[in-house]
């Protein structure tokens, strides 16, 4: 799969490969009304990553349901909308708007949003309000319902308890870690936000240290994220116990790297004579 916010809305890749191939394809975070983003500057190369803070600039979810959904209706693989908003309600309004609508094959929930309501803290951060924010979006549609996890709270197994429990059908982790970066000359930070969202190489490790973790604490199928380049990293978040993986950054230096991970898969498969995938979906846990 690829991962929200780096394969714009698929469309934008579809002359440079045969996107029809991948699993899935996860849309940039819609809310509710388009968003201009946070100011310039907004992304900063680090070491073995990228920091970003592009603040869920979108369209909005009334332009994806009238322009793009009527494409992605046309494609073989799934599209599924990662949906953002600052509270409960708006995903709820959001999961209502977007339930029914063809070409629209899901909904990935990202409670890495601050919560308006809860002074700015993210839904993700603890339990109870990840609960929340599922609960709503379960009520309001039939659509599979994934739910993004961020690695900013304490507890990231009782969260994803918390989100199976309210009706997640799927969880994907880990999206960025909060991080900045400084100019020494200017000697002030380098975003104009001032911090943002780490991923890349760099948070790899620590991403499939919590894949391995929620894989067995929950049962319903988890979808690995962080630092995903090679079809090497894939398999290791498979075999911590990954039922499908999403590639995110690394399709800003290699566009059709999500399609190169899949080949990977499949040639290591075939050489290993691995017959299905479920043969090493946590391998490394047993």
């Amino acid at each position: 799969m690829t991962a929200s916010g780096t394969f714009g809305y698929g469309t934008e890749y579809a002359e440079l490969f045969d996107i029809q191939r991948l699993g899935a394809i996860v849309c940039k975070g819609t809310t509710l009304k388009p968003r201009e983003g946070n100011p310039q500057p907004r992304l900063v190369e680090t070491a073995s990553g990228v920091i970003n803070s592009i603040g869920l600039q979108n369209i909005g979810v009334k332009a994806v349901i009238r322009e793009k959904a009527p494409i992605w209706a046309g494609w073989k693989v799934p599209v599924i909308v990662n949906i953002a908003g600052d509270t409960v309600e708006e995903y709820g309004e959001l999961a209502r708007l977007l339930d029914g609508v063809k070409g629209v094959s899901g909904l990935e929930v990202n409670i890495s949003c601050p919560n308006v309501q809860a002074g700015g803290a993210a839904f993700g951060a603890n339990a109870g309000s990840a609960a929340e924010v599922v609960k709503a979006v379960r009520k309001a549609t039939a659509l599979p319902i994934l739910v993004k996890l961020t690695p900013n709270a304490a507890d990231i197994a009782g969260v994803a308890k918390a989100v199976e429990d309210a009706g997640a059908d799927a969880i994907s982790l880990v999206n960025s870690y909060k991080g900045m970066a400084i100019d020494i000359v200017e000697r002030k930070p380098i975003m104009a936000n001032i911090t943002g969202g780490l991923s890349g190489p760099a948070i790899k490790p620590m991403a499939l240290a919590m894949v391995y973790e929620v894989a067995g604490a929950v049962k319903v199928p988890v979808i690995g994220c962080g630092g995903i380049a090679t079809a090497l990293d894939a398999l290791e978040f498979i075999m911590a116990g990954a039922s499908a993986v999403q590639v995110g950054s690394a399709t800003y230096s290699n566009p059709r790297s999500a399609l190169d991970v899949l080949e990977g898969i499949i040639s290591f498969m075939e050489k290993e004579g691995i017959k299905g995938l479920g043969e090493i979906i946590g391998a490394a846990r047993k």
